[in-house]
């Protein structure tokens, strides 16, 4: 007497992707941003030379005295290039830091009081209205000292509306949902509500804000050094330099293309480890 043929196993359903290959996959996105954010910060000790030390002919050619050459005073641009960038990264940094806390608390307030996100959207577009190029040049002219504070100030200033926004929008559909209706129908206060109900939500968002900030930081400082506001020589920045040695390009492109280089390899890594460090958007089909 034969058996009854035993049915195949069923096979498991396909989950979603393995946590610890997102978090691989997060890390070598992120990778560039952080290896050039440490070159930037120990690029004073690895300095060959001093910044403000000439050591060959003005834009020299790249020679054993000058890796990269020399720039319109006959400084080495590879030590100027390691000493100009912490600056930099430290500014952009210092208005993304500032620009996503400030839009992320009136963003997610916006949302749940709906007559407090009138008013501040009103005021968003009076203020988007205004051209960025000549609001810096309005407050770093009329502040009462040059340097780089009167820029990062104008590019905070000038940032907020637009990123608030940004986190207004992405926060208003979680507001309305029924756990936070519920939450709010118990009583639940103000900073609850935005703190444990809607900002564990906007991860993604926030995340994704605070790159673009950044970047737009970058821009922000490299468009005003072009406009002779904020780092003023003989300091050493990666836009300044830009901006000196336009001229002799001719004769030593390191000198503009390396710093270039540089500013461009900073904001596309910063935009990827972003993009990488956020988390995954759920969907309804990865939610089954």
């Amino acid at each position: 007497m034969t058996s009854a043929p035993t049915a195949p196993a069923p096979r498991p359903a396909a989950g979603p992707p393995r946590a610890t290959g997102r978090r691989r996959r997060a890390a070598l996105r992120a990778a560039p941003a952080g290896l050039l954010v440490l070159l930037a910060l120990t690029g004073p000790l690895l300095a060959p030379h001093a910044v403000d030390q000439p050591v060959t002919a003005p834009y020299a050619a790249p020679d054993d005295a000058a890796a990269l050459g020399g720039d319109q005073l006959g400084r080495d641009v590879l030590s100027r290039l390691l000493h100009g960038g912490a600056p930099l990264i430290a500014t952009a940094l210092g208005v993304a830091v500032v620009v996503t806390g400030a839009a992320v608390v009136i963003g997610v307030l916006a949302a749940l009081r709906p007559r407090l996100g009138r008013l501040v959207e009103r005021a968003a577009d009076l203020a988007i209205l205004l051209p960025p190029v000549l609001g810096i040049m309005l407050v770093a002219l009329a502040w009462p000292v040059d340097g780089r504070l009167p820029v990062a100030a104008a590019a905070t200033v000038l940032g907020i509306p637009y990123a608030v926004r940004i986190v207004a929008a992405a926060a208003a559909p979680i507001a309305a949902t029924g756990y936070v209706e519920a939450a709010a129908a118990g009583g639940e206060r103000l900073w609850y509500l935005a703190a444990r109900e809607v900002l564990p939500n906007l991860r993604a968002t926030v995340l994704a804000l605070f790159g673009l900030r950044f970047v737009e930081g970058v821009y922000v400082v490299s468009v005003a050094a072009f406009l002779q506001l904020g780092p003023q020589p003989p300091e050493a920045d990666w836009a300044l330099m830009i901006r000196e040695n336009a001229a002799g390009i001719m004769l030593n492109p390191w000198a503009v293309a390396a710093p270039c280089l540089a500013i461009g390899l900073l904001a596309v890594s910063v935009n990827l480890a972003a993009d990488a460090l956020a988390p995954a958007r759920t969907t309804p089909e990865t939610a089954l």
